[in-house]
């Protein structure tokens, strides 16, 4: 069932539980995070990084999400990532999204402010909440990772925007890391205090130690994003079928592997998470 993103971040709250958000690029990927919910009992959340939406392939892509959620007896969120403007921000409306993250972070921290309740507010008239972020998560091939989200920003953030959930810079990155990093859990549970206990959102949620990630839920994140672990189940997957001298010529066919892989790595997540059984 499709559900907004105030829904199934409530749901997260009541639980004490995290939701799995996990990126999405075509079916296969929308078939293997779908299948691996229903097995799971798990709410999810499917989210399209905005380059998709700002290209034709949101145009292809929203539909096969917005099918997805309808078939199926979980709660789905269909949630735009990283929007780094109204462009895309809209676009996603257009589309079907039920929650849309605004990313101002790498603006002065003003404008972040006012980009982000401009979008919140307009968003609000379709009963879809906003994600902000504040204190930018960049990448593992930054030389530095840019100052962490302090409490006192994020109370004053959270209050004036009105956003469902906050993003924040813990100690986590984009991509692959060189070594796997260490979260700041105490930074977590005192941004959880000074916001009065909004719902924060980890980023660069794949290659974080499996201890790191079930202390950042204990401590109130209650959205975590898993992307580029998610891209490599289903390529090195299909690397594998390609060098098969048996593998199928029938595209159909040939993805079956590859949407299996990416089910079973979103199940580890949802377990890991504490989402599973959670949509009964």
């Amino acid at each position: 069932m499709l559900v907004n993103l105030q829904t199934i971040i409530g749901m997260a709250e009541k639980g004490g539980f995290c939701v799995p958000a996990f990126n999405v690029y075509n079916m296969e990927s929308v078939i293997g995070v779908l299948h691996a919910a229903e097995e799971a009992r798990a709410p999810v959340i499917m989210q399209v990084y905005p380059r998709l939406m700002k290209e034709e392939t949101g145009y292809f892509l929203s539909p096969v999400i917005l099918a997805a959620a309808a078939r199926a007896t979980v709660p789905v969120c269909f949630h735009l990532d990283h929007g780094p403007s109204e462009l895309e921000t809209t676009r996603s409306l257009c589309y079907g999204a039920t929650g849309i993250m605004l990313d101002g972070s790498t603006l002065p921290f003003e404008e972040n402010i006012a980009l982000t309740k401009r979008v919140a507010d307009t968003c609000r008239y379709l009963d879809v909440q906003v994600e902000g972020e504040l204190g930018h998560v960049g990448t593992t091939k930054d030389d530095t990772m840019d100052e962490f989200t302090t409490p006192e920003d994020a109370k004053r953030f959270v209050e004036e925007t009105g956003v469902c959930c906050l993003a924040v810079a813990v100690g986590t990155a984009h991509g692959r890391y060189k070594k796997p990093p260490k979260l700041d859990i105490e930074r977590i549970k005192a941004i959880r205090a000074a916001t009065g206990g909004a719902a924060l959102v980890l980023h660069g949620g794949s290659g974080v130690p499996d201890e790191e990630i079930k202390k950042a839920v204990a401590e109130g994140i209650r959205k975590m994003n898993f992307a580029t672990d998610l891209c490599y189940s289903f390529l090195d997957t299909c690397k594998e079928v390609v060098n098969d001298p048996q593998r199928p010529v029938a595209i159909d066919t040939f993805m079956k592997k590859p949407i299996e892989a990416v089910k079973s790595f979103c199940i580890s997540k949802i377990k890991l998470v504490g989402a599973d059984g959670r949509a009964d």
